[in-house]
């Protein structure tokens, strides 16, 4: 099955989804969920973005986050062991293929945590990036529309320099 790249103009109730969810997530995850925020280009305002809510959640322990499979499954998640980012504990809501809400849970103190954070915040502060940003998955989207590993793949290097620029801000 091929699963398209679909990058939509920026929506407002994107910060307002993410809110209502992070309610209900509040709701049904044990304590140990420590930290719950909304990543990736939905969560960056005016940012283009494939349609898919992506959230993390920060645990002490990555085995805690095995206790999240039920309670997650009464939102309409499903847990995807994704063997190839042994860092990440990986929830989708939606149908295969085409979810809804992308839930990603790490380790308070992995990198992967505090890089999806440096992101986020360096794009939110850095208007001129985030343009450009922009620009690359408009381009990569319409390259590669029915190749989302390819398109992520490309825009790896512009995301790993944006996170070396914001860890030396």
């Amino acid at each position: 099955m091929v699963q398209e790249v679909v990058i939509e103009a920026y929506h407002s109730d994107w910060i307002r989804e993410f809110e209502n969810e992070k309610k209900k997530l509040s709701q049904v995850l044990p304590s140990n969920a420590i930290q719950i925020e909304h990543i990736g280009s939905t969560s960056i305002s005016g940012m283009p973005s494939k349609p898919i809510l992506d959230i993390a959640v920060s645990v002490n322990n990555l085995d805690e986050a095995d206790m999240f499979i039920e309670p997650l499954s009464t939102l309409g998640y499903e847990y995807v062991p994704k063997m190839e980012f042994p860092n990440r504990r990986f929830f989708r809501k939606g149908e295969r293929k085409k979810g809804t809400h992308h839930l990603h849970v790490y380790e308070q103190s992995s990198d992967e945590w505090n890089n999806n954070l440096l992101f986020r915040n360096y794009l939110r502060s850095h208007p001129k990036q985030a343009e450009a940003y922009a620009e690359l998955k408009k381009h990569l989207a319409s390259m590669y529309v029915e190749d989302r590993a390819t398109y992520t793949q490309m825009k790896a290097p512009f995301i790993q320099s944006i996170i070396e620029l914001a860890q030396r801000s």
